[in-house]
């Protein structure tokens, strides 16, 4: 053994939601290449060699149930990376809801045991969650799925905003009950990212802070380079994190809040506001 070992994922078992294409894909080659054993749900075909598939629909409870009951033993790791766009049907079930179905049922079966850790994606518009805790408070109480769909949809909240407020807002609640379970949960807030959801989406979610980019001479994320993040949060060298959201945006957010870069500091301001 080396003081790297913790890093890696030698004799764990993962599972990737949303684990078929972008960054979601990256994490489970990843974590396939750091030594774990994968296990891959998505509602498109899964095609990495080695890794165990299993068809899921999170905007269908029953699907949910149906593919957590297939899983089989326990994960040390749970990566939350399924997502879609605005004026996908059932939105708020994909990037949100679903994610929490599928976790409560492995935590009822006993799937997650000491020490493992649950990471999901979020996004930038999630960063301004705190301003309403009271109210992602009340939508988060609803523990019925389909309740807690309906909730979301009268109040037009149905969207990717809400969603990844959600996120953000769930894993800071569930930080500290979870880890009395000997549980971490957290997740990364990506930058632009070079994946096929923004690429379909391309003008406002790769165009997002370019300027910023061409200043610093970078690029925008490539999947894996999100994947190294997600994979460091939910191993064992990460003990010691629990209920964050990091911020992995090449310092976007940092110097808007700061007005190292003058010319974001009113999208953050923004964002951080919504």
């Amino acid at each position: 053994m080396t003081l790297f070992d913790a890093f890696r994922y030698d004799g764990k078992r993962v599972l990737v939601v949303g684990g078929a294409t972008g960054m979601g894909a990256a994490v489970a080659e990843l974590a396939q290449s750091a030594g774990a054993e994968v296990v891959v749900m998505d509602f498109a075909e899964v095609t990495l060699p080695g890794a165990r598939g299993i068809h899921v629909n999170l905007a269908d409870a029953a699907s949910i149930d149906s593919a957590a009951d297939a899983c089989g033993g326990v994960f040390h790791a749970v990566f939350s990376c399924a997502g879609v766009a605005d004026g996908t049907p059932g939105i708020e079930r994909i990037n949100f809801l679903g994610h929490r179905r599928l976790i409560e049922r492995l935590l009822a079966a006993d799937a997650l045991p000491r020490g493992s850790a649950i990471g999901f994606i979020s996004s930038a518009v999630g960063l301004g969650w705190e301003n309403r805790i009271p109210e992602l408070d009340e939508y988060l109480d609803i523990a019925d799925f389909d309740t807690a769909a309906r909730w979301a949809v009268s109040r037009e909240k149905a969207t990717y905003l809400w969603s990844k407020q959600a996120v953000c807002a769930y894993v800071a609640r569930e930080a500290m009950p979870l880890l009395k379970r000997g549980i971490r949960i957290n997740a990364i807030c990506p930058g632009p990212t070079n994946t096929p959801l923004a690429q379909a989406n391309a003008q406002s979610w790769l165009g997002f802070g370019a300027d910023y980019r061409a200043e610093v001479g970078v690029e925008a994320a490539t999947p894996r380079e999100q994947a190294n993040a997600l994979l460091f949060l939910c191993s064992d060298a990460a003990v010691a994190v629990n209920g964050i959201t990091l911020i992995t945006d090449s310092g976007y957010f940092a110097a808007g809040i700061t007005e190292t870069f003058p010319s974001a500091a009113p999208t953050v301001t923004f964002l951080r506001s919504l």
